[in-house]
């Protein structure tokens, strides 16, 4: 007799990491949800939806109901502005927020409604909900002081969210990550953007300066404090795996599990990720005129950083991952299994 597999619901299926996820989830029905099919590996099925409409909460409550997966991944969230092409602020945040909330409403009325239960829920949050300066490593109960970049601001609020309306999911536990930044060959993000020196703007201009592998130089201010500043990565394998790990797990005993997550080692310096780029850097006298350019380079629609990102490429803020250690105990290593310079490196590979 063959055994039925329990369902997945993953949000946003169609991006990098749930694209590293789904060849994972081999032993779950896996049904992906976002607002264009993904180019790559393929759900079980597909269903095209915008979470950043609100009638977006009935579609995903009658969805639970039809399919009644045991999981929901919500992967869904706007991160790069120009290339996601989501320039509205408040389209963002209706999409990153409002989206979340969603989610989490719709499995509250499928749990009040169902007779099979979801029973789990797995959110990624983001270092940056914590801020851009943070004086120590900080641990999961850190206040949240994400600020001026809408995509850490909106973080910092998602991971609200799911924190006031945990209690109300009625028998699903709850993963709250809070990954630091991710890395990998496969990997675009502002941050690896700036490191890899590509001109990732929507403009003609760009085009032809990735056409001709030209490389823009990596940007900091005079001041040695600068490329002394810490950071840590993690892999975006390594984020994938420790998701599917979870799913495996039986519902936890405590509601909400919150866990930083980084890879494995010592941080890197600023300065340490330049030599390892190979990156030309360019100093300039301070965070304002780092600002100037990068808004030259927006405006221009050369440079996909937002100038917002400068206290995120100019602070240190690195986590404590003793949690998620002790968590994971023996299978740590498993799953986590690249250091924080082995992740970082795997970035100037080819794809």
């Amino acid at each position: 007799m063959e055994t039925v597999k329990p369902t997945v619901i993953v949000t946003g299926i169609s991006g990098n990491l749930g694209q590293r996820l789904a060849p994972l989830l081999c032993a779950y029905n896996v049904v992906g949800v976002d607002v264009a099919p993904p180019g790559g590996a393929q759900p079980d099925r597909f269903v095209p939806m915008d979470l950043g409409k609100e009638d977006s909460t009935r579609e995903l409550f009658l969805l639970f109901r039809e399919v009644q997966p045991s999981s929901v991944v919500h992967l869904a969230f706007v991160i790069d502005p120009q290339r996601s092409g989501v320039l509205d602020a408040n389209r963002m945040w209706q999409i990153n927020v409002a989206g979340t909330a969603r989610v989490m409403e719709a499995i509250t009325e499928a749990n009040r409604n169902s007779v099979a239960t979801i029973r789990q829920f797995i959110f990624p949050s983001s270092v940056s909900a914590y801020g851009s300066d943070l004086p120590r490593p900080v641990s999961e109960d850190a206040p949240l002081q994400a600020h001026t970049l809408p995509y850490a601001i909106h973080k910092r609020e998602s991971d609200l969210v799911v924190q006031q309306r945990a209690p109300s999911l009625r028998g699903c536990s709850i993963f709250l990550l809070r990954p630091h930044i991710f890395a990998g060959a496969t990997v675009e993000n502002y941050l690896m953007g700036a490191f890899r020196g590509t001109p990732n703007g929507k403009g003609k201009r760009a085009a032809r300066m990735r056409q001709e592998g030209k490389r823009l130089p990596c940007m900091m201010p005079f001041g040695q404090k600068y490329l002394d500043n810490k950071i840590q990565f993690i892999h975006v394998d390594d984020m994938a795996r420790l998701i599917a790990y979870l799913l495996q797990r039986e519902p936890e005993a405590q509601r909400l599990t919150i866990l930083n997550v980084a890879g494995r080692g010592e941080p890197l310096t600023f300065g340490q990720c330049i030599q390892m780029a190979r990156a030309k850097l360019l100093r300039v006298p301070g965070r304002w005129a780092m600002r100037a350019v990068l808004q030259l380079l927006w405006n221009l629609k050369i440079s996909a950083i937002p100038p917002a990102a400068v206290p995120y490429m100019t602070g240190e803020y690195v986590m404590n991952t003793d949690r998620l250690k002790k968590f994971l105990g023996p299978d740590y290593e498993h799953v986590i299994q690249r250091t924080i310079t082995d992740a970082f490196a795997d970035s100037f590979q080819q794809p």
